[in-house]
Protein backbone atom coordinates (compact mmCIF):
# COMPACT_ATOMS: atom_id res chain seq x y z
CA UNK A 1 0.00 0.00 0.00
CA UNK A 2 1.46 3.35 -1.04
CA UNK A 3 -1.06 5.66 0.66
CA UNK A 4 -3.41 5.37 3.63
CA UNK A 5 -6.57 6.07 1.65
CA UNK A 6 -10.18 6.20 2.98
CA UNK A 7 -10.94 2.48 2.38
CA UNK A 8 -7.79 1.58 4.34
CA UNK A 9 -8.82 3.91 7.17
CA UNK A 10 -12.20 2.18 7.37
CA UNK A 11 -10.52 -1.22 7.56
CA UNK A 12 -8.03 -0.03 10.16
CA UNK A 13 -10.53 1.43 12.61
CA UNK A 14 -12.77 -1.66 12.42
CA UNK A 15 -9.83 -4.05 12.80
CA UNK A 16 -8.55 -2.04 15.78
CA UNK A 17 -12.00 -2.11 17.42
CA UNK A 18 -12.33 -5.86 16.89
CA UNK A 19 -8.80 -6.55 18.14
CA UNK A 20 -9.40 -4.48 21.27
CA UNK A 21 -12.61 -6.43 21.81
CA UNK A 22 -10.67 -9.68 21.71
CA UNK A 23 -7.99 -8.34 24.07
CA UNK A 24 -10.38 -6.41 26.31
CA UNK A 25 -10.28 -8.71 29.33
CA UNK A 26 -6.50 -9.11 29.18
CA UNK A 27 -6.02 -5.33 29.12
CA UNK A 28 -8.53 -4.88 31.95
CA UNK A 29 -6.36 -7.22 34.03
CA UNK A 30 -3.39 -4.83 33.67
CA UNK A 31 -5.29 -1.77 34.88
CA UNK A 32 -3.71 -0.41 38.09
CA UNK A 33 -3.13 3.27 37.23
CA UNK A 34 -4.46 5.84 37.92
CA UNK A 35 -7.16 3.72 39.59
CA UNK A 36 -7.22 -0.08 39.70
CA UNK A 37 -10.79 -0.34 38.46
CA UNK A 38 -10.13 -2.95 35.77
CA UNK A 39 -11.87 -1.25 32.85
CA UNK A 40 -9.19 0.22 30.54
CA UNK A 41 -9.57 -2.51 27.93
CA UNK A 42 -13.35 -2.14 27.94
CA UNK A 43 -13.09 1.65 27.67
CA UNK A 44 -10.66 1.52 24.74
CA UNK A 45 -12.80 -1.09 22.97
CA UNK A 46 -15.93 1.05 23.29
CA UNK A 47 -14.05 4.18 22.18
CA UNK A 48 -12.88 2.48 18.99
CA UNK A 49 -16.31 0.93 18.37
CA UNK A 50 -17.76 4.45 18.39
CA UNK A 51 -15.12 5.62 15.90
CA UNK A 52 -15.66 2.59 13.66
CA UNK A 53 -19.44 2.96 13.65
CA UNK A 54 -19.21 6.63 12.74
CA UNK A 55 -16.92 5.91 9.78
CA UNK A 56 -18.92 2.90 8.59
CA UNK A 57 -22.09 5.01 8.48
CA UNK A 58 -20.55 7.20 5.76
CA UNK A 59 -21.20 6.63 2.04
CA UNK A 60 -18.42 4.69 0.33
CA UNK A 61 -17.46 7.54 -2.02
CA UNK A 62 -16.64 10.28 0.52
CA UNK A 63 -13.13 11.72 0.56
CA UNK A 64 -10.35 11.57 3.11
CA UNK A 65 -11.33 14.82 4.84
CA UNK A 66 -14.81 13.57 5.71
CA UNK A 67 -13.57 10.12 6.76
CA UNK A 68 -10.90 11.47 9.11
CA UNK A 69 -13.13 14.17 10.59
CA UNK A 70 -15.87 11.61 11.19
CA UNK A 71 -13.41 9.17 12.77
CA UNK A 72 -12.22 11.88 15.17
CA UNK A 73 -15.78 12.91 16.01
CA UNK A 74 -16.90 9.32 16.60
CA UNK A 75 -13.96 8.71 18.94
CA UNK A 76 -14.60 11.98 20.79
CA UNK A 77 -18.28 11.41 21.54
CA UNK A 78 -17.74 7.74 22.36
CA UNK A 79 -14.55 8.10 24.40
CA UNK A 80 -14.66 6.40 27.79
CA UNK A 81 -12.25 6.39 30.68
CA UNK A 82 -8.92 8.12 31.03
CA UNK A 83 -7.17 6.15 28.28
CA UNK A 84 -10.13 6.25 25.90
CA UNK A 85 -10.29 10.03 26.10
CA UNK A 86 -6.54 10.34 25.50
CA UNK A 87 -6.67 7.97 22.52
CA UNK A 88 -9.58 9.95 21.07
CA UNK A 89 -7.40 13.05 21.17
CA UNK A 90 -4.55 11.17 19.49
CA UNK A 91 -6.93 10.20 16.70
CA UNK A 92 -7.99 13.83 16.44
CA UNK A 93 -4.33 14.75 15.98
CA UNK A 94 -3.93 12.23 13.17
CA UNK A 95 -7.10 13.57 11.56
CA UNK A 96 -5.81 17.14 11.66
CA UNK A 97 -2.87 16.14 9.47
CA UNK A 98 -4.33 13.45 7.24
CA UNK A 99 -7.68 15.03 6.40
CA UNK A 100 -5.91 17.37 3.97
CA UNK A 101 -3.18 14.99 2.82
CA UNK A 102 -2.80 12.07 0.45
CA UNK A 103 -1.79 9.64 3.20
CA UNK A 104 1.81 8.97 2.19
CA UNK A 105 4.51 7.69 4.55
CA UNK A 106 5.63 11.25 5.28
CA UNK A 107 2.02 12.26 5.97
CA UNK A 108 1.59 9.35 8.41
CA UNK A 109 4.78 10.27 10.25
CA UNK A 110 3.53 13.83 10.65
CA UNK A 111 0.16 12.54 11.83
CA UNK A 112 1.73 10.34 14.51
CA UNK A 113 3.77 13.30 15.76
CA UNK A 114 0.68 15.48 15.98
CA UNK A 115 -1.21 12.68 17.74
CA UNK A 116 1.39 12.53 20.51
CA UNK A 117 1.44 16.34 20.86
CA UNK A 118 -2.32 16.68 21.24
CA UNK A 119 -2.59 13.72 23.61
CA UNK A 120 -0.01 15.17 26.02
CA UNK A 121 -1.57 18.63 25.80
CA UNK A 122 -4.95 17.23 26.83
CA UNK A 123 -3.66 15.85 30.16
CA UNK A 124 -3.47 18.34 33.00
CA UNK A 125 -0.68 16.48 34.86
CA UNK A 126 1.13 14.11 32.46
CA UNK A 127 2.73 10.98 33.93
CA UNK A 128 5.48 8.97 32.25
CA UNK A 129 5.05 5.24 31.77
CA UNK A 130 1.49 5.62 30.52
CA UNK A 131 -0.31 5.76 27.20
CA UNK A 132 1.38 9.14 26.63
CA UNK A 133 4.83 7.56 26.71
CA UNK A 134 3.84 4.93 24.17
CA UNK A 135 2.34 7.52 21.82
CA UNK A 136 5.46 9.67 22.07
CA UNK A 137 7.76 6.72 21.44
CA UNK A 138 5.83 5.99 18.23
CA UNK A 139 6.31 9.58 17.08
CA UNK A 140 9.90 10.05 18.32
CA UNK A 141 11.66 7.85 15.76
CA UNK A 142 9.32 7.05 12.86
CA UNK A 143 12.14 6.35 10.39
CA UNK A 144 12.14 7.53 6.78
CA UNK A 145 10.96 4.52 4.80
CA UNK A 146 7.84 3.93 2.72
CA UNK A 147 4.35 3.52 4.15
CA UNK A 148 4.90 -0.18 4.78
CA UNK A 149 8.10 0.46 6.76
CA UNK A 150 6.56 3.40 8.64
CA UNK A 151 3.58 1.38 9.81
CA UNK A 152 5.76 -1.56 10.84
CA UNK A 153 8.07 0.76 12.75
CA UNK A 154 5.16 2.45 14.53
CA UNK A 155 3.91 -0.92 15.73
CA UNK A 156 7.39 -2.04 16.81
CA UNK A 157 8.09 1.23 18.63
CA UNK A 158 4.76 1.00 20.47
CA UNK A 159 5.52 -2.56 21.60
CA UNK A 160 9.04 -1.59 22.75
CA UNK A 161 7.76 1.45 24.64
CA UNK A 162 5.08 -0.68 26.28
CA UNK A 163 7.72 -3.03 27.70
CA UNK A 164 9.52 -0.02 29.20
CA UNK A 165 6.53 1.36 31.09
CA UNK A 166 7.21 -0.52 34.38
CA UNK A 167 10.65 1.15 34.46
CA UNK A 168 8.99 4.56 34.19
CA UNK A 169 6.08 4.19 36.62
CA UNK A 170 6.62 2.59 40.02
CA UNK A 171 3.04 1.43 40.53
CA UNK A 172 3.35 -0.72 37.39
CA UNK A 173 6.61 -2.27 38.58
CA UNK A 174 5.15 -3.03 42.02
CA UNK A 175 2.13 -4.68 40.41
CA UNK A 176 4.11 -6.63 37.80
CA UNK A 177 2.25 -5.16 34.81
CA UNK A 178 2.79 -2.95 31.80
CA UNK A 179 0.53 0.05 31.28
CA UNK A 180 -2.97 -0.95 30.24
CA UNK A 181 -3.58 2.10 28.07
CA UNK A 182 -0.21 1.64 26.39
CA UNK A 183 -1.15 -1.97 25.61
CA UNK A 184 -4.25 -0.66 23.84
CA UNK A 185 -2.21 1.80 21.77
CA UNK A 186 0.18 -1.00 20.78
CA UNK A 187 -2.79 -2.99 19.48
CA UNK A 188 -4.10 0.01 17.53
CA UNK A 189 -0.68 0.49 15.91
CA UNK A 190 -0.43 -3.21 15.10
CA UNK A 191 -3.85 -3.09 13.46
CA UNK A 192 -2.60 -0.20 11.33
CA UNK A 193 0.48 -2.21 10.33
CA UNK A 194 -1.68 -5.19 9.40
CA UNK A 195 -3.90 -3.09 7.14
CA UNK A 196 -0.99 -1.30 5.45
CA UNK A 197 1.25 -4.32 4.92
CA UNK A 198 -1.36 -7.09 4.63
CA UNK A 199 1.27 -9.35 6.16
CA UNK A 200 2.06 -8.09 9.64
CA UNK A 201 2.64 -11.08 11.89
CA UNK A 202 2.32 -9.63 15.41
CA UNK A 203 -1.09 -10.76 16.65
CA UNK A 204 -2.04 -8.31 19.40
CA UNK A 205 -0.31 -10.07 22.27
CA UNK A 206 -1.07 -8.56 25.69
CA UNK A 207 1.69 -9.17 28.29
CA UNK A 208 0.23 -11.00 31.28
CA UNK A 209 0.86 -9.69 34.82
CA UNK A 210 3.98 -11.23 36.38
CA UNK A 211 2.28 -11.37 39.76
CA UNK A 212 -1.25 -11.17 41.10
CA UNK A 213 -2.62 -7.67 40.64
CA UNK A 214 -4.10 -6.11 43.76
CA UNK A 215 -6.04 -2.83 43.89
CA UNK A 216 -3.41 -0.14 44.28
CA UNK A 217 -4.81 3.28 43.53
CA UNK A 218 -2.66 6.38 43.20
CA UNK A 219 -5.78 8.55 43.38
CA UNK A 220 -7.57 9.52 46.56
CA UNK A 221 -10.62 10.68 44.59
CA UNK A 222 -13.93 8.95 45.16
CA UNK A 223 -15.68 9.47 41.79
CA UNK A 224 -14.86 9.36 38.12
CA UNK A 225 -16.88 12.02 36.31
CA UNK A 226 -17.21 12.15 32.53
CA UNK A 227 -19.38 14.25 30.26
CA UNK A 228 -19.60 15.80 26.83
CA UNK A 229 -19.65 19.58 26.98
CA UNK A 230 -21.00 22.14 24.53
CA UNK A 231 -18.95 25.25 25.30
CA UNK A 232 -16.94 28.00 23.64
CA UNK A 233 -13.27 27.17 23.29
CA UNK A 234 -12.33 30.21 25.37
CA UNK A 235 -14.36 28.99 28.34
CA UNK A 236 -12.65 25.63 28.51
CA UNK A 237 -9.43 27.06 29.92
CA UNK A 238 -11.34 28.31 32.95
CA UNK A 239 -12.99 24.91 33.37
CA UNK A 240 -9.63 23.11 33.20
CA UNK A 241 -8.24 25.27 36.00
CA UNK A 242 -11.28 24.73 38.21
CA UNK A 243 -11.38 20.94 37.70
CA UNK A 244 -7.63 20.64 38.20
CA UNK A 245 -8.07 22.23 41.62
CA UNK A 246 -10.94 19.88 42.45
CA UNK A 247 -9.34 16.53 41.58
CA UNK A 248 -6.85 14.61 39.47
CA UNK A 249 -6.58 12.48 36.31
CA UNK A 250 -8.00 15.46 34.42
CA UNK A 251 -8.24 15.08 30.65
CA UNK A 252 -10.11 17.55 28.44
CA UNK A 253 -10.20 16.87 24.70
CA UNK A 254 -12.06 18.20 21.70
CA UNK A 255 -12.56 21.58 20.11
CA UNK A 256 -14.86 23.62 17.87
CA UNK A 257 -17.48 23.82 20.60
CA UNK A 258 -17.63 20.14 21.63
CA UNK A 259 -15.48 18.69 24.41
CA UNK A 260 -15.08 15.43 26.29
CA UNK A 261 -14.17 15.90 29.94
CA UNK A 262 -12.78 13.28 32.34
CA UNK A 263 -11.76 13.86 35.97
CA UNK A 264 -11.48 12.04 39.31
CA UNK A 265 -12.93 14.06 42.20
CA UNK A 266 -14.09 13.69 45.79
CA UNK A 267 -17.45 15.36 45.08
CA UNK A 268 -19.05 14.57 41.73
CA UNK A 269 -21.54 17.42 41.94
CA UNK A 270 -18.82 20.05 41.99
CA UNK A 271 -17.36 18.80 38.70
CA UNK A 272 -20.77 18.94 37.04
CA UNK A 273 -21.58 22.38 38.47
CA UNK A 274 -18.29 23.68 37.06
CA UNK A 275 -19.40 22.55 33.60
CA UNK A 276 -22.80 24.22 33.97
CA UNK A 277 -21.07 27.55 34.56
CA UNK A 278 -19.33 27.46 31.17
CA UNK A 279 -21.65 25.51 28.89
CA UNK A 280 -24.06 22.62 28.53
CA UNK A 281 -22.87 19.24 29.84
CA UNK A 282 -24.63 16.10 28.57
CA UNK A 283 -24.12 12.32 28.61
CA UNK A 284 -23.01 12.80 32.20
CA UNK A 285 -21.53 9.67 33.76
CA UNK A 286 -20.54 9.24 37.41
CA UNK A 287 -18.71 6.12 38.65
CA UNK A 288 -17.95 5.42 42.30
CA UNK A 289 -14.28 4.40 42.26
CA UNK A 290 -14.41 2.44 45.50
CA UNK A 291 -16.78 -0.01 43.76
CA UNK A 292 -15.29 -0.60 40.30
CA UNK A 293 -17.72 -0.81 37.44
CA UNK A 294 -20.73 0.49 39.35
CA UNK A 295 -22.67 3.70 38.89
CA UNK A 296 -26.18 4.67 39.88
CA UNK A 297 -28.45 1.69 39.21
CA UNK A 298 -31.32 1.87 36.81
CA UNK A 299 -34.87 1.85 38.07
CA UNK A 300 -35.86 -1.49 39.57
CA UNK A 301 -37.83 -4.12 37.71
CA UNK A 302 -37.53 -6.45 34.75
CA UNK A 303 -37.56 -5.18 31.18
CA UNK A 304 -37.08 -6.16 27.55
CA UNK A 305 -35.56 -4.02 24.79
CA UNK A 306 -36.54 -4.99 21.25
CA UNK A 307 -35.15 -3.53 18.00
CA UNK A 308 -37.78 -3.01 15.30
CA UNK A 309 -37.46 -2.11 11.61
CA UNK A 310 -41.10 -1.10 11.00
CA UNK A 311 -43.89 0.83 12.69
CA UNK A 312 -46.16 -2.21 12.85
CA UNK A 313 -43.40 -4.38 14.26
CA UNK A 314 -42.66 -1.71 16.86
CA UNK A 315 -46.31 -1.67 17.88
CA UNK A 316 -46.30 -5.46 18.28
CA UNK A 317 -43.29 -5.34 20.58
CA UNK A 318 -44.75 -2.44 22.56
CA UNK A 319 -48.02 -4.32 23.06
CA UNK A 320 -45.98 -7.10 24.64
CA UNK A 321 -44.39 -4.61 27.04
CA UNK A 322 -40.99 -4.11 25.41
CA UNK A 323 -39.10 -0.83 25.14
CA UNK A 324 -38.64 -0.45 21.38
CA UNK A 325 -35.59 0.87 19.54
CA UNK A 326 -36.46 1.80 15.95
CA UNK A 327 -34.13 1.32 13.02
CA UNK A 328 -34.34 1.54 9.25
CA UNK A 329 -33.96 -1.69 7.26
CA UNK A 330 -30.31 -2.37 6.55
CA UNK A 331 -29.08 -0.08 9.33
CA UNK A 332 -28.30 -0.34 13.03
CA UNK A 333 -29.46 1.94 15.85
CA UNK A 334 -26.81 4.13 17.43
CA UNK A 335 -25.01 3.07 20.59
CA UNK A 336 -26.41 5.98 22.69
CA UNK A 337 -30.00 5.18 21.65
CA UNK A 338 -29.58 1.50 22.49
CA UNK A 339 -27.97 2.33 25.84
CA UNK A 340 -30.73 4.76 26.77
CA UNK A 341 -33.36 2.10 26.06
CA UNK A 342 -31.58 -0.44 28.28
CA UNK A 343 -31.26 2.05 31.14
CA UNK A 344 -34.94 2.95 30.80
CA UNK A 345 -36.07 -0.66 30.96
CA UNK A 346 -35.08 -1.62 34.51
CA UNK A 347 -32.37 -3.27 36.56
CA UNK A 348 -32.67 -6.65 34.76
CA UNK A 349 -32.96 -6.36 30.98
CA UNK A 350 -33.15 -8.83 28.10
CA UNK A 351 -32.17 -7.31 24.74
CA UNK A 352 -33.59 -8.62 21.45
CA UNK A 353 -31.40 -7.29 18.58
CA UNK A 354 -33.50 -9.15 15.96
CA UNK A 355 -30.80 -8.74 13.32
CA UNK A 356 -27.27 -10.12 13.09
CA UNK A 357 -25.91 -6.67 12.17
CA UNK A 358 -27.45 -5.06 15.26
CA UNK A 359 -25.91 -7.51 17.72
CA UNK A 360 -22.53 -5.72 17.99
CA UNK A 361 -24.21 -2.46 19.01
CA UNK A 362 -26.43 -4.30 21.50
CA UNK A 363 -23.44 -6.05 23.08
CA UNK A 364 -21.49 -2.79 23.37
CA UNK A 365 -24.47 -1.03 24.99
CA UNK A 366 -24.89 -3.95 27.37
CA UNK A 367 -21.24 -3.65 28.44
CA UNK A 368 -21.77 -0.02 29.40
CA UNK A 369 -25.06 -0.70 31.14
CA UNK A 370 -23.50 -3.48 33.22
CA UNK A 371 -21.07 -0.92 34.61
CA UNK A 372 -24.14 1.02 35.73
CA UNK A 373 -25.20 -1.99 37.79
CA UNK A 374 -27.81 -3.21 35.28
CA UNK A 375 -28.02 -6.97 34.70
CA UNK A 376 -28.22 -7.34 30.91
CA UNK A 377 -28.46 -10.34 28.60
CA UNK A 378 -28.31 -9.95 24.80
CA UNK A 379 -30.31 -12.79 23.27
CA UNK A 380 -29.19 -14.32 19.93
CA UNK A 381 -32.28 -13.25 17.95
CA UNK A 382 -31.34 -12.85 14.28
CA UNK A 383 -34.78 -11.91 12.93
CA UNK A 384 -37.97 -10.13 13.95
CA UNK A 385 -39.94 -13.38 14.12
CA UNK A 386 -37.41 -14.82 16.57
CA UNK A 387 -37.83 -11.73 18.73
CA UNK A 388 -41.60 -12.17 18.68
CA UNK A 389 -41.23 -15.82 19.68
CA UNK A 390 -38.91 -14.92 22.55
CA UNK A 391 -41.18 -12.17 23.81
CA UNK A 392 -44.19 -14.49 23.69
CA UNK A 393 -42.70 -16.63 26.48
CA UNK A 394 -41.28 -13.74 28.51
CA UNK A 395 -42.39 -13.95 32.15
CA UNK A 396 -41.32 -11.03 34.39
CA UNK A 397 -42.23 -13.06 37.51
CA UNK A 398 -39.75 -15.82 36.69
CA UNK A 399 -36.10 -15.68 37.81
CA UNK A 400 -34.19 -13.56 35.30
CA UNK A 401 -31.78 -16.34 34.29
CA UNK A 402 -34.64 -18.78 33.82
CA UNK A 403 -36.54 -16.21 31.78
CA UNK A 404 -33.53 -15.63 29.51
CA UNK A 405 -33.14 -19.38 28.97
CA UNK A 406 -36.82 -19.75 28.06
CA UNK A 407 -36.73 -16.78 25.65
CA UNK A 408 -33.51 -18.00 24.04
CA UNK A 409 -34.99 -21.47 23.63
CA UNK A 410 -38.11 -20.08 21.96
CA UNK A 411 -36.03 -17.97 19.56
CA UNK A 412 -33.75 -20.91 18.77
CA UNK A 413 -36.73 -23.09 17.82
CA UNK A 414 -37.99 -20.51 15.33
CA UNK A 415 -36.78 -20.76 11.74
CA UNK A 416 -36.91 -17.46 9.91
CA UNK A 417 -37.34 -16.47 6.31
CA UNK A 418 -38.26 -13.45 4.23
CA UNK A 419 -38.94 -12.25 0.72
CA UNK A 420 -37.11 -9.44 -1.04
CA UNK A 421 -36.84 -8.18 -4.60
CA UNK A 422 -33.43 -8.10 -6.30
CA UNK A 423 -32.22 -4.67 -7.38
CA UNK A 424 -29.20 -5.90 -9.36
CA UNK A 425 -27.78 -8.97 -11.06
CA UNK A 426 -25.79 -11.15 -8.68
CA UNK A 427 -24.84 -14.80 -8.25
CA UNK A 428 -26.59 -16.27 -5.20
CA UNK A 429 -26.57 -19.66 -3.52
CA UNK A 430 -29.75 -20.44 -5.52
CA UNK A 431 -28.34 -19.29 -8.86
CA UNK A 432 -28.10 -16.07 -10.84
CA UNK A 433 -30.74 -13.44 -10.06
CA UNK A 434 -31.60 -10.36 -12.12
CA UNK A 435 -33.21 -7.04 -11.18
CA UNK A 436 -36.88 -7.60 -10.38
CA UNK A 437 -36.52 -11.26 -9.42
CA UNK A 438 -38.15 -12.29 -6.14
CA UNK A 439 -35.70 -13.88 -3.69
CA UNK A 440 -36.88 -16.29 -1.03
CA UNK A 441 -34.54 -16.40 1.99
CA UNK A 442 -34.37 -19.06 4.72
CA UNK A 443 -32.17 -18.52 7.79
CA UNK A 444 -30.26 -15.76 6.01
CA UNK A 445 -29.48 -17.58 2.74
CA UNK A 446 -31.16 -17.34 -0.68
CA UNK A 447 -33.15 -20.55 -1.01
CA UNK A 448 -34.96 -19.92 -4.29
CA UNK A 449 -35.60 -17.35 -7.02
CA UNK A 450 -39.00 -16.74 -8.63
CA UNK A 451 -41.16 -14.33 -10.59
CA UNK A 452 -43.96 -13.36 -8.19
CA UNK A 453 -44.16 -12.71 -4.47
CA UNK A 454 -47.10 -15.08 -3.94
CA UNK A 455 -45.40 -17.97 -5.78
CA UNK A 456 -42.11 -17.58 -3.88
CA UNK A 457 -43.88 -17.08 -0.55
CA UNK A 458 -45.81 -20.34 -0.89
CA UNK A 459 -42.74 -22.30 -1.93
CA UNK A 460 -40.61 -20.86 0.90
CA UNK A 461 -43.27 -21.54 3.53
CA UNK A 462 -43.73 -25.07 2.14
CA UNK A 463 -40.02 -25.75 2.55
CA UNK A 464 -39.92 -24.28 6.06
CA UNK A 465 -42.84 -26.35 7.40
CA UNK A 466 -41.69 -29.54 5.68
CA UNK A 467 -39.33 -30.20 8.58
CA UNK A 468 -42.08 -29.73 11.14
CA UNK A 469 -43.76 -26.77 12.78
CA UNK A 470 -46.85 -25.83 14.76
CA UNK A 471 -47.09 -22.06 14.29
CA UNK A 472 -46.37 -19.97 11.20
CA UNK A 473 -46.03 -16.22 11.71
CA UNK A 474 -46.39 -13.89 8.69
CA UNK A 475 -45.38 -10.24 9.00
CA UNK A 476 -46.32 -8.15 5.96
CA UNK A 477 -44.19 -5.23 4.83
CA UNK A 478 -45.04 -1.75 3.62
CA UNK A 479 -44.80 -2.82 -0.04
CA UNK A 480 -46.62 -6.15 0.29
CA UNK A 481 -49.48 -6.78 -2.16
CA UNK A 482 -52.89 -6.62 -0.50
CA UNK A 483 -53.65 -10.36 -0.63
CA UNK A 484 -50.14 -11.79 -0.15
CA UNK A 485 -50.69 -13.02 3.42
CA UNK A 486 -54.12 -14.31 2.46
CA UNK A 487 -52.61 -16.36 -0.38
CA UNK A 488 -50.01 -17.93 1.92
CA UNK A 489 -52.64 -18.66 4.57
CA UNK A 490 -54.81 -20.36 1.96
CA UNK A 491 -51.87 -22.45 0.78
CA UNK A 492 -51.22 -23.63 4.35
CA UNK A 493 -54.90 -24.38 4.91
CA UNK A 494 -54.84 -26.69 1.88
CA UNK A 495 -51.48 -28.36 2.52
CA UNK A 496 -50.96 -28.19 6.29
CA UNK A 497 -54.31 -27.72 8.04
CA UNK A 498 -52.67 -28.74 11.33
CA UNK A 499 -50.53 -25.60 11.38
CA UNK A 500 -51.70 -22.44 13.14
CA UNK A 501 -51.13 -19.18 11.24
CA UNK A 502 -50.70 -15.70 12.76
CA UNK A 503 -50.63 -12.63 10.49
CA UNK A 504 -49.33 -9.18 11.49
CA UNK A 505 -48.84 -5.92 9.59
CA UNK A 506 -45.21 -5.02 10.20
CA UNK A 507 -44.95 -2.06 7.78
CA UNK A 508 -41.22 -2.74 7.35
CA UNK A 509 -39.51 -1.51 4.21
CA UNK A 510 -37.47 -3.66 1.85
CA UNK A 511 -39.05 -6.99 2.85
CA UNK A 512 -42.63 -7.59 1.65
CA UNK A 513 -42.98 -10.62 3.93
CA UNK A 514 -41.23 -11.97 7.02
CA UNK A 515 -41.85 -15.61 7.92
CA UNK A 516 -41.37 -17.52 11.14
CA UNK A 517 -41.96 -21.21 11.79
CA UNK A 518 -42.01 -22.45 15.39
Amino acid sequence: MEVLDPPAVRRWVRLAADALGTARADIDALNVFPVADGDTGTNLHLTMISAAEAVEALPEDVGAAVVWQTLAYGALVGARGNSGVIVSQALRGMAEVLKEREGTAADLRGALTRAAELARGAVARPVEGTVLSVLEAVAADPGDGDLDATARRAAAQARTALRRTPDQLDVLARSGVVDAGGAGVAIIMEALAEVVTDSYTQRYDVPAPTRRVTPMTESGAGYEVMYLLDADDEAVGKLRAELDALGDSLVVVGGDGLWNVHVHVDEAGQAIEAALRVGRPHRIRVTYLAAPGRTHRAAGGRGVVAVAAGAGIAALFEECGAVVVRREPGSSPSLPVMLAAIRESGSEVAVLPNDEGVRAVAVAAAEIAREDGVVVSVLPTKATVQGLAALAVHDPLRRFDDDVVAMTDAAGHTRYGHLTVADRQVLTSAGLCRPGDVLGMIDGDVALIGDTLAEVAERIVGRMVAGGGELVTLVTGADAPERLAEAVTGFLTRTRPDVEVAVHEGEQGGYPLLIGVE
